[in-house]
């Protein structure tokens, strides 16, 4: 095939990949103009998951309809005019791609006007085409509408998920920018329902409350301006108490002069700052608005402008971590909150009683639903205590008999056999007993709940509330009854009974994010929640068993059919053999 120069619309939609990535891409374009615009309102509108309809209305300034048709020009701009002014870019978009590539694979319609015009311009693009223009009357400001996304690319739409999942991602996008411009209202209704609003008020800790909801905001600390300057660089925001965490670092958000970034080094100066405050797994929640001189910074390295690269990179990361250590110090006299205890960390190990199976111990001899053992009276011994050996039926090929020896770095349960020494990790382990437990109550349409005295009041953030709402009857047949109380605040009246009782809001919220992403259909979905149900049950890596409890959960586990991975794969277990202990004692 000879070299030949592609076609005009074959480059334009080549081009569009590159920044029209899926429907949140849009949003987030189309945000970065009204913002730009100087726009104190902007409304965003969604159908089916934006595929079929995105409409993003502000109150900026508009656009003279002199430059309408100007503005859908690949690299047209306003906002730069000069190699130069790349180096000080103070605007959120400045490279006149957005309407161009947008227009390239949807349907456009743009309704603009300015303050001086009688009449708002309306222009309506096909395949990038003007194919329709007019005027009619409008407020001041700009409404454009996306519509048939990707209806010219098929190829695009495979790759895309589903409906829920794509309306999760912009819902993401449309927090974000809450929590960056404070002083804008922003509005999202996804097919016809309100899923967020932000006051604009201006106050960070207003957003905070509608995005995390009112018990999480309240749990944050606060870092002012003053005292965190480190030169021209400055650092504010909010950051959570260190009993207040989540499983994934996607709370933590950064801004650089009022831009959404992605930026590892910012996050890991973050939990550096944690530093020995936090178990290993859990991450803080944290809103950081970093401003230093736009020259300081390059926003040109990425197609999406969501990365950025800063000259002093050191400082910076300095800057951020001097201001979240400072602020943890400050706060540190004061109590944690005790709304959401650490899994793991407070309250003791409780271990489900499995269910009776053939050759199994005495069912006396197991733990009670959520039933610590009890301590044995002075002189008195413990019926568990008095067998120093869990016999194990190793008739089916499962465990050999172990002795219970220890915990080592209350994560790792050792344990002797005849074969050798067994390192048990604790949390695998039990994940795969109540698996097997939570699959066999499913199976059987008997899932164990425990019925809550009061009624849990819990807010929600959009995604969170969005997987609520497709998935209520999924829920419900896990054991969480429901009930929706508002746009995104639930009432939880049950929960399944293996949940602890001592974490239920922090297991749940870790459940819905797990829940977020998955796209599978409606059996994968209710497996992957079965999966995350079990892992947010579990005992934790770092809590400390009793030798009670520890014996216990050998038992159960060589109850299972799969003692030696978890519903994740991993494996439960390693043994180091009577054989490679004397090779490294050099006995052989």
């Amino acid at each position: 095939m000879p070299i030949r120069i592609l076609d005009g619309q074959v480059v334009a939609r080549i081009a569009a990949g590159e920044v029209v990535e899926r429907p949140a891409s849009v949003v987030k374009e189309l945000l970065d103009n009204a913002i730009d615009a100087g726009a104190a309102n902007i409304r965003v509108e969604t159908r089916e998951g934006g595929l079929r309809l995105i409409r993003v209305t502000d109150d900026g300034c508009g656009i003279p309809a002199a430059e309408v048709e100007l503005a859908f020009q690949h690299h047209a701009t306003s906002k730069i005019s000069s190699a130069e002014d790349l180096h000080n870019v103070r605007s959120l978009g400045f490279r006149g791609e957005a309407l161009h590539a947008i227009a390239a694979v949807a349907q456009i319609t743009m309704i603009t006007k300015i303050a001086d015009d009688e009449a708002a311009t309306v222009v309506h693009l096909v395949n990038g085409q003007v194919v329709k223009r007019g005027r009619r009357g409008a407020p001041d400001g700009t409404a454009v509408s996306v519509e048939n996304l990707f209806a010219t690319v098929p190829a695009r739409l495979k790759f895309l998920k589903s409906v829920g999942s794509e309306t999760g991602r912009i819902s993401d996008v449309v927090t974000q920018y809450a929590l960056a411009h404070p002083a804008i209202k922003l509005t999202l209704i996804c097919d016809g329902r309100l899923v967020f609003q932000s006051g604009g008020s201006g106050s960070l800790h207003d957003v905070l409350v509608r995005v995390f909801g009112a018990e999480t905001a309240a749990a944050m600390i606060e870092i002012a301006d003053e005292g965190t300057t480190t030169t021209d660089i400055t650092v504010s925001g909010y950051i959570s108490q260190p009993s207040v965490t989540r499983s994934t670092r996607a709370y933590m958000s950064f801004f650089v002069n009022g831009r959404w970034v992605q930026n590892r080094m910012l996050g890991y100066a973050v939990e550096e700052a944690y530093h020995t405050l936090l178990q290993v797994g859990r991450h803080p929640l944290a809103v950081l608005h970093i401003n230093l001189p736009p020259d300081q910074v390059d926003v040109n390295v990425h197609p999406a402008k969501s990365e950025v690269r800063f000259l002093r990179e050191r400082e910076v990361f300095a800057a951020v971590q001097k201001a979240v250590r400072a602020a943890l110090t400050a706060s540190a006299g004061i109590p944690l909150a005790a709304t959401y205890p650490h899994a793991g960390v407070s309250g003791p190990a409780r271990f489900p009683a499995a269910p009776p199976q053939p050759n199994s111990m005495p069912q006396q001899a197991a733990l009670e639903v959520f039933r610590s053992p009890q301590p044995a009276r002075h002189g008195q011994t413990s019926g568990l205590a008095a067998a120093p050996v869990v016999a194990a039926d190793t008739s089916a090929g499962k465990l050999p008999p172990l002795r219970i020896l220890g915990q080592v770095a209350q994560t790792y349960i050792i344990a002797e056999s005849p074969e050798g020494l067994y390192l048990i990790d604790q949390h695998s382990a039990h994940e795969r007993i109540i698996y097997e437990r939570l699959m066999a109550e499913y199976s059987r349409h008997a899932v164990s709940v425990q019925g809550l005295l009061d009624p849990l009041s819990l807010d929600l953030t959009p995604r969170q509330a969005i997987v609520v709402q497709r998935h209520l009857e999924q829920l419900h047949e896990m054991g969480f009854q429901i009930e929706l109380f508002g746009a995104n605040t639930i009432l939880v009246r049950a929960v399944p009974a293996l949940l602890p009782k001592h974490a239920i809001t922090q297991s749940l919220r870790a459940i819905l994010d797990d829940m977020i992403d998955e796209t599978g259909g409606p059996e994968s979905w209710q497996e992957a929640l079965i999966v995350s149900i079990t892992c947010h049950s579990a005992v934790r890596a770092g809590q400390s068993l009793s030798h009670d409890e520890m014996r216990e959960l050998i038992m159960q586990l060589e109850q299972t059919t799969l003692p030696r991975t978890c519903p994740h794969g991993r494996p439960t277990m390693i043994l180091l053999s009577q054989a490679q202990l004397e090779h490294e004692f050099g006995r052989r």
